[in-house]
């Protein structure tokens, strides 16, 4: 049941209009990076975390990572212009001996071990799985400002992070897709690109991914209610 985890925190979340990376902003006094890292850090199954950054933000990675003592994170690296490339060079350090690799956002700080444990649980006898939650709202294909269509939603799901693979399925899907400067949407559809079926388990709606300032409303109201829980 043990995994490995690769962490792509390179990206500038320029939608957040923070002025900062995302993963630096703080929820309830602490970075959202720290959030997520907390996470894993008490999974007893995480054997070792990889963390992506970019080159400019490597050191102040460093010193976060030192300030917080996380010991399950095993190496630092910088990652490329797109995620895609980030998470490559993430799964290039990691033990060639590990089974499963879980690829997760740094700015999706909710995520729970529960959730974790049936993804790890379902890639584990499938190769590939994915958490979703099936779409509530309504979905319209639009062009041009104009209703073409409204899609039927019962078959559709929205993908979250983490994903889990195979270290060698997620290799070879990320190494083709290399070579040949295909650039896809998520890390399952390089592996569904290579003719492997990535199961669906089913997710949680406060597994948000912080992407605008109106996310960080939603985040702090998570936080809290989980404390309350707590106390």
């Amino acid at each position: 049941m043990n995994y490995w985890t690769v962490i792509p925190a390179a990206g500038q979340g320029k939608r957040m209009k923070a002025g900062i990376s995302k993963q630096w902003i703080e929820l309830l006094g602490e970075p959202v990076l720290a959030h997520t890292l907390h996470v894993f850090e008490k999974d007893p199954h995480c054997e070792g975390v990889i963390l992506v950054g970019s080159e400019k933000e490597l050191q102040q990675m460093q010193d976060f990572v030192e300030s917080f003592q996380y010991q399950k994170v095993r190496k630092i690296v910088p990652g490329g212009k797109e995620r895609q490339q980030s998470v490559y060079e993430g799964l290039k350090v990691v033990p060639t001996d590990a089974d499963l690799v879980l690829i997760h956002d740094a700015a999706r700080p909710f995520i729970t071990h529960d959730s974790i444990l049936q993804l790890v649980n379902t890639a584990r006898e499938t190769g590939s799985a994915v958490l979703a939650v099936p779409v509530k709202d309504t979905v319209k294909r639009v062009i041009e400002n104009q209703v073409e269509e409204t899609i039927d939603r019962s078959s559709l799901w929205a993908v979250q992070t983490p994903q889990a693979f195979r270290l060698s399925i997620v290799m070879d899907a990320h190494r083709k897709a290399d070579e040949e400067g295909y650039i896809g949407t998520d890390d399952a559809s390089l592996v569904e690109r290579i003719g492997q079926t990535v199961a669906i388990v089913m997710g949680d709606y406060h597994n948000i991914k912080l992407t605008t300032s109106d996310d960080l409303l939603f985040g702090q109201a998570i936080l809290l209610e989980r404390q309350g829980e707590k106390a």
